[in-house]
């Protein structure tokens, strides 16, 4: 590379971790993901910091363990004052710009949590925290917040951002984010670029489709919720699996149409002649949500448990110079490692505030992290090496949610599990082996101390 390599951070919502054509689950059709795997490196030891999306995504733009400012579940999360990656790269001369979905907490127009005030030169964003966590896939506009009423907050309709203004936005979205990152990309070919596309796919709603996508792949319609029509949450219990007739069908639409964007963009990268100055990587924010209907294969759990599908991602980078095509990284490796990675591909120092490691080190051979840590209160684990130890309160309140809600179950106690050979979780190997359970212990333990959480109470 002659110059400072343009960035493309891609992030989607709940995507599964099998859920790749490459990786033989039926009815998946990624072309597009596959060939940028197949140009680059898949991490498969991928993980991020949090099984949720607001703490997550926290951590994935800051570069630093979200707990340090408090950010452990929905209810205490926010982006804290960390600096963010967009900030620093835009420090080092970079055009910075965001498109897609916001959701660091409960954010409101102004707040650090919105991309203009947080180091994007350009916008184009939905405030999912102000619609539980949602963005509505085809309605975005002021008539709709009146047509739904009550409903509006839940099916999230209200209208999207770009930059400090707001405006009405009734196309499909996963389309008109790619359109906005495109023009972006576009106009800003001749100077390093970060720009950060964030998909709401294939996040919850997946029936949510346009009507020529849906009627092609023989899929009926689902209403959206309407007050009256029934309760909320029984509406919710029949939207999630396997309650919803075709709801795979919908998810591996919204996957699919989802995975033609970002060819659309890898598209561009190559017809402006760009693509070998630009380091792309693609992961999603939290394991992949199998209540609405992501598949994350051989992985035990989903999103909201610290089991493995709840946490490790499908992670890729293509580096041109720094990547070898088509290679796979055992090494273990993390969101939080994107701030580093792309601070020292701009040619900037190192921040000892980071907590991630250069990831072109890990594509290398390097051998990644030596330890990574989770911590919502109610549920935390640590993996070092081979082995994870995990904790969980089965009686916290957010346990008893997750698994009369959510439908999914988080597990219980103390658990100690060899991911070498056991990467579903299947033998809790901890009376088997006290001595790595104490070890581990003391090393979750001093972590705690070391980002803040010691004075805080666990469950």
């Amino acid at each position: 590379m002659t110059r400072a390599p343009n960035i493309l951070l891609i992030v989607s919502d709940d995507h599964g971790y099998a859920d790749r054509s490459a990786l033989g689950t039926p009815g998946v059709a990624t072309p597009h993901l596959d060939a940028l795997a197949g140009s680059g490196t898949t991490f498969t030891n991928a993980y991020v910091t949090a099984p949720i999306c607001s703490p997550s995504r926290a951590a994935m733009i800051t570069g630093q363990y979200q707990q340090r400012w408090g950010a452990t579940w929905f209810d205490s999360s926010d982006i804290g004052e960390a600096p963010t990656i967009a900030e620093r790269l835009r420090d080092a001369g970079y055009s910075t710009g965001y498109f897609g979905k916001v959701h660091y907490g409960s954010e409101s127009p102004g707040d650090r949590g919105t991309p203009p005030c947080h180091g994007f030169d350009e916008s184009f964003y939905g405030l999912a925290g102000q619609s539980m966590g949602r963005l509505h896939y085809l309605r975005h506009s002021a008539a709709a917040v009146d047509e739904y009423g009550e409903a509006s907050i839940a099916m999230a309709v209200q209208p999207l951002w770009a930059g400090e203004e707001p405006v009405e936005v009734d196309s499909f979205l996963t389309d008109e984010i790619a359109e906005r990152a495109d023009d972006f990309i576009t106009r800003h070919q001749d100077e390093p670029f970060f720009a950060m596309v964030a998909f709401n796919a294939v996040h919850n709603f997946c029936w949510q489709l346009p009507d020529d996508e849906r009627e092609k792949r023989g899929l009926p319609a689902f209403e959206d919720w309407h007050p009256g029509a029934a309760d909320y949450l029984d509406w919710y219990d029949g939207a999630i699996s396997p309650n919803l007739p075709d709801g795979r069908g919908y998810y591996l639409a919204q996957l699919e149409l989802m995975d033609t964007q970002i060819g659309r963009l890898l598209g561009r990268l190559e017809t402006l002649g760009i693509a070998d100055d630009t380091i792309v990587v693609y992961l999603t924010d939290n394991g992949g949500s199998t209540c609405n209907y992501g598949d994350n294969g051989k992985l035990r759990g989903t999103k909201y448990t610290l089991w493995e599908g709840g946490i490790r991602v499908p992670y890729l980078m293509r580096w041109p110079g720094v990547t070898d095509p088509g290679t796979t990284s055992n090494a273990l490796v993390s969101s939080l490692d994107l701030a580093m990675t792309f601070l020292r591909a701009a040619g900037q120092d190192s921040d000892p505030d980071l907590d991630g490691r250069d990831l072109a080190d890990a594509a290398q051979g390097g051998a990644g992290h030596g330890e990574l840590h989770w911590d919502c209160g109610w549920q935390w684990a640590v993996r070092d090496g081979r082995w994870k130890l995990s904790w969980v309160d089965a009686d916290a309140e957010t346990a008893r949610y997750v698994r009369e809600v959510e439908h999914t179950e988080p597990g219980a106690g103390l658990a100690l599990w060899d991911l070498d050979g056991d990467v579903g979780e299947t033998k809790n190997l901890a009376e088997r082996h006290p001595d790595v359970v104490e070890r581990l212990s003391r090393v979750h333990d001093a972590w705690r101390e070391r980002v803040g959480l010691a004075e805080q109470p666990r469950g």
